[in-house]
């Protein structure tokens, strides 16, 4: 039988990390004294690769400004974990949605705009390092919605797109489950509406995790 991959989203999707975002990022633009766009357009750039959400929130700004700013964000984000003032707690139900996929087979992967080392340390510290076959992050791909990651995350697990699903809360998720031939799912516990979502291409938009289980297991 083809293996079927269930590739997630990270933030949004499997962890709530919204407040440190926000922070982390109106560090960084107060650290060059920018005024931070507001907490929802913040929002409606997760899922992006940082580089392409920052030139988002400050197209007028100079690529010198806006590398600037990324690199204090990530300053801001490694010190709000030293710190340990880092949130990013799993979704509640999620983890038993990931087990009871992983019982049916299923093979389970990351697909996020988050850094490699980012998603380690968020894996690690949510107890979920052991179940993911594939991780794909923003170091080794183009932004989202280009498929690069899926692709990649396909090929490593041997899977078919076909009986693939792509599992996320932001359209860039659900954009580049159909550029790489995969059934695009949508969460409503993230960044994105569900109109969006839907309008996207997603089949689905769950509201819980449980909803997900039902999709997917029956």
């Amino acid at each position: 039988m083809t293996s079927r991959l269930a590739l997630f989203d990270c933030d949004g999707t499997l962890i709530d990390g919204q407040a440190s975002i926000c922070e982390a990022m109106e560090a960084a633009f107060a650290a060059h004294g920018l005024a931070a766009p507001d907490r929802g357009r913040i929002r409606r750039a997760v899922g992006l690769s940082l580089p392409v959400a920052v030139r988002g929130l400050i197209p007028e700004a100079g690529p010198d400004v806006q590398g600037a700013v990324v690199a204090s964000y990530k300053q801001a984000f490694r010190t709000a974990r030293m710190e340990g003032r880092l949130a990013q707690p799993l979704v509640p139900g999620i983890r038993e949605v990931l087990d009871a996929l992983t019982h049916a087979g299923w093979v389970l992967g990351v697909a996020t705009g988050m850094s490699s080392r980012g998603l380690r340390h968020c894996l690690a510290e949510n107890g979920l390092t052991d179940l993911f076959s594939t991780l794909q992050t923003a170091d080794g791909h183009p932004s989202k919605p280009h498929p690069s990651m899926a692709e990649t995350a396909l090929f490593e697990t041997a899977c078919d797109a076909r009986d693939s699903v792509m599992i996320g809360d932001t359209v860039f998720d659900i954009e580049m489950a159909v550029n790489a031939g995969m059934t695009g799912l949508g969460v409503d516990w993230g960044y994105h509406a569900s109109d969006d979502l839907l309008a996207a291409g997603a089949r689905i938009v769950a509201r819980e995790p449980k909803d997900l289980m039902e999709y997917l297991l029956s």
